[in-house]
């Protein structure tokens, strides 16, 4: 592996042994029989046991403390998700309730990560959070694809071996991860580790009489699967497959290849049918069933995916085993470039008919690597991780984000708002919002509840909690649930001015005690969210530079301050003025002044 760049060092050190292990020590080829077709029961996960080849870096361990297996609560069976396969949104009842099995349709590593790869992962990231808190035991399932097409064409291109390329891609997507705070992810299984595991699919499918080979390639016949179409809602008469020489060898159109036979110079390995490798569909159908079982709970991925890779992952596992695939199809929206950018897609008016937006049409204007966009290393660092994850998550999952840098400076200003609260909040208590030692947050919803008496501010609160949860029920809507975060902030800075709390406040006041209640609910919704996990300048970015600007516009407030008081106000207006100019505003206040980015 050659170096890497010295962003990443720091967070690559000790992770390739754990990530990548040593091949060699795998056990010997197993063989191609036909395995019992029953479905795998999801032990919890103080229970999983994970093959080398399935261990992930240390960072992607769950940080949230393991809860009991628990009966499902009243609360947490109002959920309902948006199912793209019936289109409508149903009561979540999990096939082998507290576990939740779901999985996540991962990246093919040929370049680097770009924005819409991070899409999926926070969003089911927050999502198992979220089932957690309500008292489920969820296994999350994202899959890394190592071998394809576009990874041979850069192997080619670069003139080294495709392991190496994944290698260092796999590298720089869970980089990136990181930085987005995602660290929910139970199991990352690569497909170049599963190659026993895709043959023997295959074969079945062949000996059940839903695929055929034909000169060293095995495909799947489309014709055998009466209800092929049934997720993207299209015919077979207008279904289109793989042309070049691969087109003169199926018996119709519409088939796909389970298995491609091995051209010169390719990587390849070896099966019944010669050497080959595997298809891009197969892949995600074998990987899904070995850690997950025939049937499991939730599915999910880009709108893009809906067909016709989740269509034929569909048909292959459903034909396989006699059984549904999946029992939930979750789709989110896609990322596409905005002129100006703003916080959202969509409005909630929208959102039902999001899901049923053309994939053509989304997948013409998404944000893509083929594109040329990206620069994700590069926006992580300009903005932070923690306001990219904002972001995508004042947008519901399923309506389109429109991306600009703007966009991002948005939520940055929103972003400042709750850390000029955090920071009032440590002057007033001594104790910080971030860490979690000062600030324990519930991991249920029992456990989040509090008695507000007659606290007229902790009955907001436990007005505005019951409505995050409330929006957090319907399709995870995380941008009603950020919009309950806002209100929340408004009414804690008003409680704040109304009593006159400020640093040396009795901490033992009913005042100050109802303020910690209140902070300490916040921060068990956030902690859903991901957010607000780290103070600001541990969030990711430059935090140099954040340092030098604070300390910059302090000065300039400290000389705008002595012009006042000198009565030289026009000097003290025009460094009001001048800081306006460059998106900078003053706070004028009793306690002094206090500035945030326009």
């Amino acid at each position: 592996m050659p170096p890497a760049r010295p962003r990443l060092q720091h967070k690559l050190l000790g992770l390739s042994h754990v990530f990548f292990p040593d091949r060699s020590r795998r056990g010997p080829r197993s063989t191609l029989q036909s395995r019992p077709l029953t479905v795998r029961q999801l032990p919890p996960p103080t229970e999983l046991q994970q093959p080398a080849s399935l261990q992930k870096p240390d960072f992607l361990v769950d940080r949230l403390p393991l809860l009991p297996i628990l009966a499902v609560t009243n609360a947490a069976s109002q959920l309902r998700i948006y199912n793209t396969l019936t289109k409508e949104k149903e009561p979540f009842e999990p096939l082998q309730a507290p576990k939740v099995g779901i999985y996540l349709c991962g990246p093919t590593v040929y370049a680097e990560s770009h924005m819409g790869h991070m899409v999926g992962p926070v969003i089911f990231d927050t999502i198992k959070r979220y089932l957690r808190h309500s008292g489920y035991q969820p296994v999350l399932v994202v899959n890394i694809t190592d071998v394809d097409d576009k990874l041979i064409n850069k192997s080619h291109e670069r003139g080294i071996p495709v392991s190496q390329i994944a290698t260092e891609m796999t590298a720089d997507y869970l980089a990136n991860l990181r930085e987005l705070g995602v660290n929910q992810i139970d199991y990352m299984p690569r497909a170049t580790d599963h190659m026993d595991d895709i043959i023997d699919f295959i074969r079945q499918l062949i000996e059940k009489g839903f695929a055929y080979e034909a000169d060293g390639d095995v495909f799947f016949d489309v014709v055998k699967d009466p209800n092929y179409g049934q997720l993207s809602n299209r015919n077979l008469d207008d279904q289109l497959g793989e042309g070049g020489g691969a087109a003169a060898k199926k018996r119709s159109a519409g088939d796909f290849a389970l298995w491609k036979s091995a051209k010169p110079g390719e990587i390849s390995w070896e099966s019944p049918w010669g050497q080959g490798r595997p298809g891009w569909h197969i892949e995600c159908s074998a990987m899904s069933h070995k850690i997950l079982g025939d049937t499991f709970d939730i599915h999910g991925g880009g709108l893009d995916l809906m067909f016709p890779h989740h269509e034929n992952e569909l048909a292959q596992s459903s034909c396989c085993h006699n059984q549904p695939m999946v029992k939930y199809w979750m789709h989110n929206g896609l990322m596409r470039a905005g002129q100006k950018g703003k916080l959202g897609g969509k409005s909630d008016r929208e959102q039902a008919a999001a899901a049923e937006e053309s994939v053509e049409e989304a997948a013409s204007a998404k944000i893509s690597r083929s594109k040329g966009d990206g620069g994700l290393s590069g926006l992580i660092q300009r903005h932070t991780g923690t306001r990219i994850r904002f972001f995508l998550l004042r947008t519901h999952y399923r309506s389109t984000i429109l991306f600009s840098e703007e966009g991002l400076e948005e939520a940055g200003t929103a972003l400042d708002g709750f850390y000029r609260l955090f920071d009032r909040f440590a002057e007033i208590t001594g104790l910080s919002f971030y860490d979690g030692k000062d600030l324990t947050p519930a991991v249920t919803r029992e456990e989040g509840e509090f008695d507000a008496g007659d606290n007229e501010m902790l009955q907001q609160a436990a007005q505005l909690r019951a409505s995050y949860l409330q929006a957090m029920d319907d399709d995870f809507n995380t941008g009603l649930a950020v919009s309950s975060l806002f209100d929340w902030l408004r009414m804690t800075n008003r409680y704040l001015d109304q009593h006159q709390l400020a640093a040396g406040a009795e901490t033992q006041s009913a005042e100050v005690q109802a303020l910690i209640t209140s902070l300490k609910a916040m921060k068990e919704l956030t902690t859903i969210l991901g957010l607000f996990e780290k103070p600001p300048a541990q969030a990711g970015g430059d935090d140099d530079s954040q340092e030098l600007l604070d300390k910059t516009v302090r000065l300039l407030i400290d000389l705008r301050k002595s012009a006042r008081e000198n009565k030289d106000y026009a000097t003290g207006d025009a460094i009001r003025d001048r800081l306006g100019e460059i998106g900078i505003a003053l706070l004028d206040k009793k306690e002094g002044t206090s500035w945030e980015r326009q």
